[in-house]
């Protein structure tokens, strides 16, 4: 139950992969036969991509994954757009590959908004619309919370950036397999995201970037990926993304339904099971697979090695910040307590989720709830003064 950290690889995948490890294992940058049969993969695994995410082949560059995706769209842009303008709009629940990215520009002499959202997790268009001046040339908003689900307006604010000439970049990690994501129709210049997310391999992502975008090149060296991403090029990885982004986009709209349906009933069992248990996130305009609750009177990290001796993994956030001890930005931005933060759990389902899964979670995780606020003097507090 912790999928939005990570996904296990489709035995597919793997399949389609094993082979450029052993046998393939060539440079495509060699012009020998064996370099040449590499650069095939690499070009069909490409177009696979392309088709994916509906855009041409030429605007696919392959990356290590999500966080260097982000790095390269926000740093990218704003380097080779200096003489524009230094200021840059984000929201306040970005991905920490997004924020400390915006936050290590400031450094440099950047100016960087970091947008308000509503109790759902939502950015308001007209937010970004009002915070937009002569200097902005770059606009940064999620797709897909990573931690709530929530979904942002990406279509409204990609207009906003177009009508005023700057470019919009959405990390699009956690949409991309849940929810179609087609380039076009966003209107966005970037677009970041991880194989690893989908059921495909760690290691591998992409950032889309459309034709005539002015950015400047995250690694130099050689000329890999049309000079603009040196170092030899993860064959293995990079094919088994494509047959994964593949995979996952084929009846997508099918598969959606049916994880919505496991959420809804994770959402609608927990909340009516456990007293002083709320959603949060927006209740529809969600990610299929996300459910993020947070429960009074306990910690997060409690319920999380008592689930965890149960056997049911989940998550108390992000996987990134799972080494933290201050509560989720996400959640105090949304208006929680620190106090309420900490008792948050994340519950992210995947293409392999079962019906008996679910139905392990509702029938594990009340009497953990009840066992830990028995313990607590919180709770009897709260218990006395409310009889």
């Amino acid at each position: 139950m912790d999928n939005a950290a990570t996904t296990a690889v489709h035995p597919q995948v793997l399949e389609k992969m094993l082979p450029y490890f052993t046998e393939c294992y060539g440079n495509a940058s060699s012009i020998h036969s064996t370099g040449r049969d590499a650069r095939k993969a690499l070009e069909e695994s490409r177009r696979k991509v392309a088709a994916a995410l509906n855009c041409k082949p030429q605007e696919v560059y392959f990356t290590s994954g999500g966080s260097e995706s982000d790095n390269w769209a926000i740093k990218g842009t704003a380097f080779a757009n200096r003489k524009k303008g230094n200021h840059i709009i984000t929201s306040a629940i970005e991905h920490h590959a997004v924020l400390h990215t915006c936050a290590w520009l400031e450094k440099q002499g950047f100016t960087v908004t970091y947008l308000p959202v509503d109790e759902f997790g939502q950015v308001n268009p007209q937010d970004v619309e009002a915070a937009i001046t002569d200097q902005t040339i770059l606009i940064s908003v999620i797709a897909a919370n990573n931690e709530i689900g929530t979904l942002q307006p990406i279509r409204e604010i990609a207009k906003i950036a177009k009508a005023h000439k700057v470019l919009f970049h959405t990390d699009a990690v956690q949409a991309v397999g849940a929810i179609p994501v087609d380039v076009q129709e966003i209107g966005c210049d970037m677009l970041s995201l991880s194989a690893h997310k989908f059921h495909g391999p760690k290691g591998v992502g992409v950032l889309y970037i459309k034709q005539g975008t002015r950015i400047e090149n995250f690694m130099h060296g050689g000329a890999q990926e049309r000079g603009k991403r040196a170092t030899t090029e993860n064959l293995p990885g990079i094919v088994g993304l494509a047959e994964a982004i593949t995979l996952a986009t084929e009846n997508l709209e099918e598969k959606s339904s049916r994880i919505a349906g496991l959420r809804d009933q994770l959402i609608d069992g927990l909340t009516s099971a456990i007293p002083h248990c709320r959603l949060n996130g927006h209740r529809t305009n969600r990610l299929p697979n996300n459910c993020n609750v947070s429960i009074r009177f306990v910690e997060g990290e409690s319920l999380l090695l008592r689930l965890d001796l149960a056997g049911i993994a989940a998550s108390s956030g992000s996987a990134c910040t799972s080494g933290s001890l201050d509560p989720s930005h996400v959640l105090l931005a949304i208006g929680l307590p620190h106090e309420i933060a900490h008792g948050s759990l994340r519950f992210s389902l995947s293409d392999t989720t079962t019906q008996e899964e679910v139905n392990a979670v509702l029938a594990t995780l009340p009497g953990i709830v009840e066992t830990l606020r028995s313990m607590s003097p919180l709770y009897a507090d709260f218990m006395e003064e409310n009889k």
